[in-house]
């Protein structure tokens, strides 16, 4: 080991897999991995080695047995009652180890709030795993959920790192990869599934993966994704969170589509393919779906990506971790359940600045002015019986919009042809 000062080292095993170890009668001894934070005197203690590992490695050895012969610089006695000591063997010393607590203890705090049990058995979908999704993944692993499913295709790139949970080190990696880690970080019982795909590419998965979710969280960048994720919710439906930021992040806002009530297409009705108004953070991604035309030059593309600050999309966020939670507790007699009544509205609006779209708000000052800035507003979206997506029959003009996100099928009907949708 290489610290100066061993009298101090600090050792952390993870309770779950001493107390597995402790109960099964098949296995005297087993070989793990040490963990050790450089030049911090702290150790973590694994049974098996972790998929991106941390610090100096060192070989540690569990044993039930008293006495041990081996070359591993740490051995862990453990106990039939389960106890465990370290014993650094270098300098002979032993040391009572931290235990990383169960999973019934490592969110006791949230006890009264939240209904852990209900949440650990509940699943969810994140689509786009940039600002938005990074952080709303982790909030909702903090509370405990229990499964997650993960869907983005991209990896870090130097401009995420203004607003992406990921840092530095991180660049390179696929998104997905570094979120599951993030999530076991903070719940290290999570299971986490991965599908570092494109969903426009791939909507048979799309709709599988709906299918199996409590709720989805749409944190994608652009329409064409977002109708397709709409209509695989209302198909199956489950309810999903959708959340976007407005220029710069002046403002945002977010959408819950509920079974049975209004969908994301009945919000946006017939501007539903227009995106001017909201914020381009990824270039590649601005061209790839016409936001950026061809044509733009690299100076001008350069100028149309529009990052707002991070602390301005925090209030997105946080609004739909809080729907979220509120989702998957329905029912549950916990504290956050009072939220059902609050949050009766399918659409919400907020503005950070007074500026551009929000030039006219109140300041947060003003309180006979509305609306203000730095409040939340709730409307009130009925449901479209003509809606493109979950209407039966609608109406539509097949505009090159209209092909962008139905398809080319779909844009062969005529101008002003009532058409059957899901015969497309």
């Amino acid at each position: 080991m290489n610290n100066n000062n061993p009298e101090n080292l600090v050792f952390f095993i993870d309770g779950q897999e001493l107390t597995s170890f402790s109960n099964d009668c098949q296995r005297q001894e087993h070989v793990g991995i040490a963990y050790e934070w450089e030049g911090e005197n702290v150790v973590h203690l694994r049974f098996e080695p972790l998929p991106h590992s941390f610090g100096i490695t060192h070989k540690v050895l569990f044993t039930k047995k008293p006495d041990n012969a081996t070359d591993a610089p740490i051995i862990v006695r453990v106990a039939d009652n389960g106890q465990a000591t370290v014993l650094y063997r270098k300098t002979e010393l032993s040391y009572e180890p931290n235990i990383i607590p169960a999973k019934s203890d490592l969110y006791s705090r949230n006890k009264g709030i939240l209904e852990l049990n209900i949440l650990e058995q509940k699943r969810v979908l994140i689509i786009g795993l940039g600002s938005f999704g990074s952080q709303i993944g982790i909030e909702l692993a903090k509370a405990g959920v229990g499964t997650f499913s993960l869907m983005d295709f991209d990896r870090v790139e130097l401009h995420n790192l203004a607003r992406h949970t990921a840092t530095v080190n991180d660049l390179g990696r696929l998104k997905t990869d570094v979120i599951e880690q993030a999530i076991k970080g903070k719940n290290p019982y999570a299971t986490v599934h991965k599908y570092p795909v494109n969903i426009n590419d791939d909507v048979e998965l799309l709709i599988r993966e709906v299918a199996k979710a409590d709720i989805v969280i749409c944190a994608t960048d652009n329409n064409r994704s977002r109708f397709n994720i709409n209509r695989c919710v209302v198909s199956t439906r489950t309810p999903c969170i959708y959340g976007r930021a407005i220029t710069r992040a002046e403002g945002g806002d977010v959408f819950i589509y509920r079974p049975g009530g209004a969908c994301y297409c009945c919000l946006l009705g017939n501007n539903w393919f227009n995106a001017a108004m909201e914020e381009i953070t990824n270039e590649q991604s601005a061209r790839n779906d016409g936001r950026i035309a061809a044509y733009t030059s690299a100076e001008d593309a350069d100028a149309m990506v529009q990052v707002g600050l991070s602390a301005d999309i925090e209030p997105m966020c946080n609004m739909m971790v809080k729907l979220a939670l509120t989702e998957l507790s329905r029912g549950a007699q916990s504290g956050i359940t009072s939220l059902e009544k609050e949050y009766v509205y399918p659409y919400y609006m907020w503005a950070n600045r007074r500026e551009r779209n929000y030039a006219n708000w109140g300041s947060f000052d003003n309180e006979d002015q509305m609306p203000t800035i730095m409040r939340w507003y709730g409307v009130d979206v009925p449901r479209d019986e003509h809606c493109a997506q979950c209407g039966e029959k609608v109406t539509l003009d097949h505009g090159e919009s209209f092909i962008n996100a139905f398809g080319q099928q779909a844009a062969q009907v005529n101008v002003n042809t009532t058409i059957d949708l899901d015969n497309l």
